[in-house]
């Protein structure tokens, strides 16, 4: 049953760019948040220090505002539960841990990281549990004397939480039901380190729920494990009537082969896997993003919707407002769900068809800039666009599909006239100009007519004549419709480049 005020947070780790298989993530918590009329917020998770990456914070705004995903409170855009970055939330977490620490629900440990190296070298497949913990430098071994000693001469130290065997933890997930998982393979994790007074995820996670009333935890597969683990500590600080419903959604798959997706698969096979271009700042390595490769937001938004859930119907193109309508977890898969990229173009393909000519001209412009076109008639770059848009995936992808428009053909193609430049050609071209120069208006049906006429009154080989003529304005055998390009071009321009092809190829 679903809450009366549903809350759903988003809570990334500034630790570099944004996977796509976060943005999904995002875009559930997104979607089941506004099906519901409830808040979607924007948690960061800085508590891991040594992994923080300057400008990882911004870069994930960016990339969600980009994709549309609109926080109703969080890090960038307020709310009652401030501050929504973890590291500014210290003093919080400390009375939390001193709280599980007095009740016996949690203990220090003295342990080094050369120790427990040590140990693990003693014991095959070693985990710090209730089996080991006894052989190891912690409260409970020590006492309580030489455990303030050791605290006071600042030996640094962390709190574990202290689970018991053999007990059966039900997680109820909403995507997967309910998973029971015995306590006996969980480890005491470190909740606490004195090294930073900060808290690892999972303390801070719990309690940042908690406090900020969220309803839902709607996360990746990975995050199943530790699923136990934060029902305990729900039960361990008293909040198990508000623990939140749990829903864990399947991987994303390589699109060949085994296993998670990764930026490698996207490197080897040529497409991205963040939303935005990243520059790493270290190395200075570049990434492409989505954005930068021409996708549209939208686009991506309904690819990324349908890979892990479906809407119960055949319905492929949905906008924002219908995927919340459609939205429903029961229908997310348990199973992962290979990313296919080539169908991401096909969904950048179908979003660029639906936009208006005048809107794809705008966004061509830079394009043509870029190649020297200073020139620029936007009622004929809108034209142009009609005619060749359907060609392509990505606006960048019209200039190969309709550069012939803007720039004269330089040469030719020569396996097109060696196919299609026959030896009568230069004539027919020839007569072919004196018909067009007679003829008024020079719109494409009418022309089409006109011609077809003249060929079929002197008998001649229409396939012959049109091909010849294609070269001639292209320079190679593609392009839409002849008559269309002729109208685009104009007489003029027309019979200019019938007449440079008569010149220049062989008679």
């Amino acid at each position: 049953m679903i809450p009366k005020k549903v809350r759903v947070r988003f809570a990334p780790s500034p630790t570099g760019p944004l996977h796509i298989g976060g943005v999904r993530t995002a875009l559930y918590n997104y979607l089941f948040a506004k099906q519901h009329n409830g808040d979607f917020i924007l948690r960061i998770e800085d508590t891991d220090s040594q992994r923080f990456v300057p400008g990882a914070e911004e870069y994930i705004i960016e990339a969600l505002s980009w994709l549309g995903l609109r926080f109703d409170e969080g890090v960038g855009f307020g709310g009652d539960k401030a501050p929504y970055r973890q590291s500014e939330r210290k003093a919080i977490y400390k009375e939390y841990i001193d709280q599980l620490h007095q009740n016996g629900l949690a203990y220090i440990a003295f342990d080094t990281p050369e120790e427990l190296e040590k140990k693990r070298g003693e014991i095959a497949n070693f985990q710090y549990d209730a089996s080991t913990r006894m052989q190891m430098r912690n409260s409970l071994t020590l006492s309580p004397e030489a455990t303030n000693k050791l605290i006071e001469e600042g030996h640094q130290y962390v709190y574990r939480i202290k689970i018991e065997p053999n007990e059966d933890i039900r997680v109820n997930d909403l995507i997967r039901g309910e998973v029971v998982i015995n306590s006996s393979v969980l480890d005491d994790k470190v909740l606490f380190k004195s090294a930073d007074q900060l808290p690892t995820y999972h303390l801070a996670n719990i309690v940042d729920d908690h406090l900020m009333e969220i309803t839902h935890v709607i996360r990746g597969e990975e995050w199943l494990p530790s699923a136990p683990l934060h029902v305990l500590l729900y039960r361990y600080l008293g909040w198990s009537d508000t623990m939140p419903h749990f829903a864990h959604l399947s991987l994303l798959l390589k699109p060949e082969g085994n296993g998670k997706l990764s930026k490698r698969d996207g490197d080897r096979l040529g497409f991205p896997v963040f939303p935005l271009e990243w520059k790493d700042p270290k190395t200075g390595d570049i990434s492409s993003g989505y954005r930068e490769s021409g996708y549209f937001p939208e686009a991506v938004i309904n690819f990324l919707a349908l890979l892990g859930w479906n809407p119960g119907n055949d319905q492929e193109l949905m906008s924002m407002d219908e995927l919340i309508n459609l939205f429903d977890l029961t229908h997310c898969s348990k199973s992962g769900a290979k990313f296919d990229y080539e169908k991401g173009k096909w969904f950048n393909h179908q979003y660029l068809q639906k936009k208006s000519n005048k809107e794809i001209a705008e966004l061509f412009i830079p394009v043509l800039q870029a190649h020297g076109i200073t020139s620029i008639n936007m009622e004929q770059v809108e034209k142009v666009v009609g005619l060749t848009k359907e060609r392509v995936n990505f606006v960048k992808e019209l200039w190969d599909a309709c550069s012939f428009f803007f720039m004269a053909p330089e040469s030719y193609d020569e396996k097109t006239v060696k196919k299609r430049w026959k030896e009568d050609s230069p004539a027919m071209l020839t007569e072919l100009i004196h018909i067009l120069q007679n003829y008024e208006p020079f719109d494409s049906p009418g022309t089409e007519e006109h011609v077809k006429t003249w060929i079929e009154e002197k008998g001649y080989h229409l396939g012959n004549i049109m091909n010849a003529t294609r070269l001639a304005l292209v320079g190679e055998g593609k392009g839409p419709h002849i008559f269309d390009i002729t109208e685009t071009l104009g007489k003029e321009e027309t019979i200019r480049r019938l007449r440079q092809a008569i010149d220049r190829l062989p008679h």
